[in-house]
């Protein structure tokens, strides 16, 4: 547990419940899972698991970032999602009774609860609700990854930076001023890894997208300046 801190954190309290699939789980459900849960506290570069091990239960995001991800052969990241506050990860391999097909790392320091096997499936044999939004999301996860594979081979790197752009400022935008703060520091090589290219590449077209006025820099967050332009880069209205 080195860097990892034991916590404590009610499912009755969450502020991240009503966003999670947990919102049709019945009291004394979230009863028996808030009892054999345990809280941890993960600093930003802690590992949740890794591809290629067995799942013992599921993780529920409190607070804080994930990227999940696979490792090419060459050694480079390809993140498969970020997952924020509210989120469920590693329930596909747990009900599929698979290994992790991907690897999870903290990017922002993180409280995340862990949730054993057993009370999980528990919990979601006697609650039909809950069994259909845990299929739904699975669903979803799937449709996103084929949307994700097919921008690989037919859109260029240009158009799937603006694409990931546009998607990043859906999930984490913090609007303002006529413009959008991406409250996700992610780094450029993170970046790149979303996108599928090179780092280099990534940071040219970034900063000729800054010199259009699409974007600027606040640190390592990217306010997205004019969204319109960069789903015209996206190559959304074609």
């Amino acid at each position: 547990m080195t860097g990892k801190k034991k916590m404590s954190i009610d499912c009755f309290h969450c502020m991240s419940r009503k966003q999670s699939l947990m919102g049709t789980l019945k009291d004394e459900e979230l009863a028996c899972m808030n009892e054999h849960k345990s809280s941890v506290n993960y600093k930003k570069g802690q590992t949740l698991f890794y591809e290629g091990t067995r799942p013992m239960g599921l993780f529920c995001i409190n607070g804080g970032k994930v990227k999940v991800f696979k490792m090419g052969s060459q050694g480079k990241e390809q993140i498969i999602r970020l997952a924020k506050p509210g989120e469920f990860l590693g329930y596909r391999a747990l009900l599929g009774e698979e290994f992790y097909a991907a690897s999870a790392t903290v990017i922002e320091d993180a409280n995340i609860c862990f949730i054993p096997k057993f009370d999980f499936l528990e919990i979601l044999n006697r609650n039909p609700n809950f069994y259909k939004n845990i299929v739904q999301s699975i669903c979803h996860e799937l449709g996103v990854l084929e949307d994700r594979f097919s921008d690989l081979a037919q859109k260029s790197v240009r158009e799937r930076l603006a694409a990931n752009l546009l998607m990043l400022k859906e999930s984490y935008g913090m609007e303002g001023d006529d413009s959008t703060l991406i409250d996700i520091a992610l780094s450029r090589e993170d970046l790149a890894n979303i996108v599928g290219t090179a780092t280099e590449t990534v940071i040219r077209l970034l900063s000729e997208f800054k010199k259009d006025g699409l974007i600027l820099f606040e640190g390592k967050r990217i306010r997205v300046l004019d969204a319109k332009a960069l789903a015209k880069e996206a190559d959304f209205y074609a």
